[in-house]
């Protein structure tokens, strides 16, 4: 297979689709939509709440659960829209717990491998 790196998902219109249309799960720092999307590769979108801090905090888990996607990437299914919804309490979290949360959420989707 070839493997096709993912885009970001940025229209509105995108994330409430998968909102509506996809399947949720969530453990204590993050909630992940999964809705199949017909490409050959996975769209990724983070949302971060105005709850959960400022900007630097907020951008700061955004590219945490975007750099734990980029390092699995290989480990994903392909042809898949992914929503992240970041939680209040990943706010004081390191890299290696939004990982881990970030991959516990792919397998209970099983989209990803390992």
């Amino acid at each position: 297979m070839k493997y096709a790196y993912s885009e970001s998902l940025k229209k509105n219109r995108d994330f409430q689709l998968v909102y509506k249309k996809g399947t949720s799960f969530a453990n204590k720092y993050l909630v992940m939509y999964v809705r199949e999307n017909q490409l050959e590769k996975n769209r990724i979108g983070v949302s971060v709440s105005k709850k959960v801090g400022n900007s630097v905090v907020r951008h700061r888990l955004c590219r945490l659960v975007r750099e734990s996607f980029r390092l699995h990437e290989k480990e994903f299914h392909s042809g898949y829209d992914i929503v992240i919804v970041v939680r209040v309490n990943a706010k004081e979290r390191t890299f290696r717990e939004i990982e881990s949360a970030f991959l516990h959420l792919g397998r209970l989707h099983q989209i990803c491998l390992k």
